[in-house]
């Protein structure tokens, strides 16, 4: 992709938010993917609160309906930025070449965060256990995904195996109609869709997934070899931003002392749903207000443990069969040289 100064105008349109036009005294372009998922929250906050723009950067959003779909335009230097889960088809991308990094945290499952949770059917929630799960048509997005590792880890409860359930592939957005039609038995569902599944009275909340794999890994920021290698200084000002957004969001998160249970009701809570209804496709508030939010390090930082045992579960599996560790495809010098900037960090 050829780099150079960027004077045109960047719309919002295909993103979600107001089509006004913005960024015209922006510098540098970069291109961005995203699926639109409220744990892309970080980029909505970057936009709307002109933390992109304080680092003259101009952001050209690219909407796609799964990141799995990011990684080849990402390795072919079409995008610059990517987000998405840590994938079996993201390694072996690497090893067939491909030079793609992971440089952040975008969603993980600290305390209290778990907003990717087992849901059951309504109808077989009464008795529900762990063990329960043998047999049963359990969604998840696509096979290979963090997702997989995650309903290994809850299926790990009650000593089954992964291969115990009858796997169901289906986006996250269409398990609210599969419970609905009882075409499926159990999920691992991301919010907003959780809640949505929840309220349409089709499905129950049995356990996020902080209590049965905590902190987990399960998406993560990606730089391709226009950010990594050719243009770094590009890379650390985007980071940048970024970390400042994320800081922005956890400024919003706040714990009860009760239950634990995490919520945006803290200090920027308010501001970031008005966020999230402004560049989503879920307008309605309430959603948010109910939906449990991701957690996201304020200082960028990923989990390599919890990126090391997917990948081993996904060797395991026979998904990833190439010479590929996660330690050589995590890149941590980004956020090293944002924290430099930005200092560190105090809970608002």
């Amino acid at each position: 992709m050829k780099r150079s100064t960027f004077s045109g105008l960047v719309t919002a349109a295909a993103f979600g938010a107001p089509a006004f036009l913005r960024y015209a005294w922006a510098e540098e372009l970069v291109t961005v993917g995203t699926v639109n998922a409220s744990s892309d929250v970080p980029f909505f906050i970057g936009d709307k609160k002109g933390f992109f723009r304080e680092q003259g950067l101009a952001i050209k959003w690219t909407p796609f309906d799964s990141a799995a779909k990011m990684v080849v335009p990402l390795g072919a230097n079409q995008l610059d930025v990517a987000a998405g889960a840590p994938s079996a088809g993201l390694y072996n991308a690497v090893v067939q070449g491909i030079d793609l990094k992971i440089v952040a945290d975008k969603g993980s499952t600290p305390h209290g965060f778990g907003y990717m949770p087992l849901l059951v059917r309504s109808d077989l929630a009464a008795r529900f256990t762990y063990k329960d799960l043998k047999g049963m048509k359990v969604a998840e997005p696509a096979q290979g995904t963090t997702t997989s590792s995650t309903l290994n880890e809850a299926l790990k409860q009650a000593k089954l195996a992964y291969g115990d359930v009858t796997h169901e592939y289906l986006g996250f957005p269409n398990h609210v109609a599969a419970f609905a039609g009882k075409s499926i038995d159990a999920s691992l569902t991301t919010e907003p869709s959780a809640t949505l599944a929840v309220r349409s009275g089709n499905a129950v909340r049995y356990a996020g997934d902080d209590v049965f794999y905590p902190k987990q890994q399960l998406a993560v920021l990606l730089y391709g070899a226009n950010m990594a290698k050719k243009n770094p200084e590009l890379g650390r000002k985007f980071m940048t931003a970024y970390i400042k957004a994320v800081r922005f969001y956890n400024d919003g998160l706040a714990r009860d002392k009760r239950t634990g249970h995490g919520s945006l009701t803290g200090k920027n809570g308010k501001e970031i749903i008005d966020i999230l209804t402004q560049y989503t496709a879920v307008k309605d508030r309430t959603i948010y207000e109910q939906a449990t939010p991701n957690g996201n390090d304020p200082d960028g930082r990923v989990n390599i443990d919890s990126l090391r045992k997917d990948l081993a579960f996904f060797k395991a599996q026979g998904l990833v069969t190439g010479n590929v560790t996660a330690d050589a495809v995590h890149d941590g010098s980004f956020v090293d040289a944002a924290l430099k900037s930005v200092g560190k960090y105090k809970h608002g």
